[in-house]
């Protein structure tokens, strides 16, 4: 498994580099006002899809529905209930995107009621226009990659998505150089969105050939019933998006709120990206496999790996995240027409958001227990309990602390739902987590707390050093920095007899009988 998860995080690490690149050319071209929120607005909603269709959500019900299948009756069945769903949720996402079309302006002013009355709304209604082709094209590709993840061939997946960044960082690079004005940026960007999610279609379909066939739309009894079970864990798993969604759309009466959240976001999704994404993509099938044998062994040795993992990545992440805040905003977004002020508020809502990382990452650690069982309903109604309370809670501290106290409220949703997800599985079938789990998990927490400690002192010492220095010896202090604390977190997992470097060699080798491939 852990040669899966890496491969996975592999992909979904150049993705989220590239999507930085992406986002500091963006800040660069649009800053962080009236352009800027009409375009990120409109942009929100393709990640959500993104997130709903994408990078692992589908595998919630997918993947282990395409198993029994093909266990069941073999591979030519399970081809042909691939190319059912293929063709039925290719087509409902075309009609989606052409009645959505027609109704953006109400969309728009839904999402972000903050616009109404402004040409801010028109902006974003012309944006989200132009990217609806992207939600098509999603569809093929949703179904495409988990299907190769289902047969184990998780590097065409995990890398695929980069071709998304890819398209949108040379289109934003012409304009960069050409000095477009930002309004005219935002509608040729928008518009690169849809042939991005071409790109990344015909590449999974170049390589993918015959693993859904024949294509066919339908709506009989067993789409229906799969459809059932897809849609609620499709929702669980971009809960940290919609959760986010949620608060711009409060943030969209307070100017520049929107980006600041945004870009704060976007560096909480680095750690999210590689821990939950890779969670919610490798732990299905081995827990369904798990779990279809029941073969507590399998299920206790995989729920384990993936809790240390979990924790073993997350929480460092969140301390650093915090201690390094303003440093990083500050390097990646302060450019062109993103100023020193935009730089302070999104590193104070980093700040606050980085508190729910681990509480995210808890949420795709645990729901493939659920998933696995196929019940999608349990962790459905733990995200709309966290949901909720991040709406009340942003309504009444948004109001106060602006988009700190949004970010606040997303961070508490976010652990409602956490809570809320560990209080179930625990009273339905309980968690099994080995001796070796027990052990390590307090030593992991342990080396995490040090090393963020260090890493502040060592932070509010150094960095006013260079304050007036170039540009580039400031980027190399925080490289520093950063590679000095996953070195010393490494060490202290070693010192703490948490794992050493043959066991981790040895993990990574280890292939499973199952005939995972990456």
């Amino acid at each position: 498994m852990i040669r899966s998860f890496l491969t996975v995080s592999s992909g979904t690490l150049a993705s989220r580099l590239l999507g930085f690149a992406r986002d500091a050319m963006l800040a660069a071209l649009l800053g962080a006002g009236p352009v800027a929120d009409a375009f990120l607005v409109a942009f929100q909603g393709v990640n959500v899809v993104r997130r709903l269709l994408t990078e692992g959500a589908l595998n919630a019900s997918l993947v282990p529905a395409w198993l029994r299948v093909r266990e069941a009756e073999g591979m030519a069945a399970a081809a042909a209930f691939a190319g059912s769903v293929l063709g039925t949720v290719s087509a409902a996402l075309v009609a989606v995107a052409a009645l959505t079309g027609l109704l953006m302006p109400l969309v728009i002013s839904a999402l972000a009621p903050g616009f109404a009355a402004t040409p801010t709304l028109q902006m974003a209604v012309d944006d989200a226009r132009l990217m609806l082709p992207y939600l098509a094209f999603a569809g093929p590709v949703t179904v495409m990659m988990a299907l190769l993840n289902a047969q184990g061939r998780f590097a065409l997946a995990a890398f695929s998505p980069l071709l998304f960044n890819i398209a949108l960082i040379a289109a934003m690079t012409a304009l960069l150089l050409w000095r477009q004005d930002a309004g005219f940026a935002a509608l040729v960007v928008a518009a690169t969105v849809g042939l991005a999610g071409l790109l990344q279609l015909l590449i999974l379909v170049s390589h993918g050939g015959g693993i859904a066939t024949p294509l066919r739309i339908s709506f009989d009894p067993a789409m229906r019933g799969f459809l059932g079970q897809a849609i609620p864990g499709m929702i669980v798993s971009a809960s940290p998006q919609l959760l986010v969604l949620a608060g711009a759309v409060i943030a969209s009466s307070s100017p520049s709120a929107v980006s600041w959240l945004y870009f704060a976001n976007r560096l909480i999704e680095l750690p999210l990206g590689l821990v939950g994404v890779a969670m919610g993509t490798v732990l299905v099938p081995e827990l369904t496999r798990g779990v279809r044998a029941n073969d507590r062994s399998a299920i206790a040795h995989a729920e384990s790996r993936g809790l240390e993992l979990s924790v073993g990545l997350a929480l460092p992440a969140t301390l650093g995240l915090i201690a390094l805040s303003d440093p990083i905003v500050r390097l990646l977004f302060q450019h062109g027409a993103f100023t020193a002020a935009d730089t302070a508020a999104t590193a104070r809502t980093m700040t606050w958001l980085a508190l729910g990382l681990p509480a995210h990452v808890l949420v795709k650690a645990l729901s493939p227990a659920f998933f696995a069982r196929e019940d999608t309903r349990t962790p459905l109604k733990a995200a709309g309990y966290g949901f909720a309370v991040a709406v009340l809670l942003a309504l009444v501290l948004g109001r106060i602390f602006g988009a700190s106290g949004i970010a606040a409220a997303i961070a508490l949703g976010a652990w409602s739902s956490a809570l809320s997800l560990i209080r179930q599985g625990a009273a339905t079938f309980g968690f099994s987590i080995d001796a070796a789990a027990r052990r390590r998990l307090p030593r992991i927490v342990a080396a995490a707390l040090i090393m963020g400690g260090l890493l502040w002192l060592a932070a509010a010492f150094a960095l006013p050093l260079t304050m007036t220095a170039h540009g580039l010896v400031q980027a190399a202090l925080l490289g520093l920095l950063i590679a000095g604390g996953i070195v010393f977190y490494g060490g202290l997992l070693a010192l703490f007899s948490v794992t050493d470097w043959a066991e981790a060699k040895r993990a990574i080798r280890q292939t499973r009988a199952s005939g995972l491939r990456d």
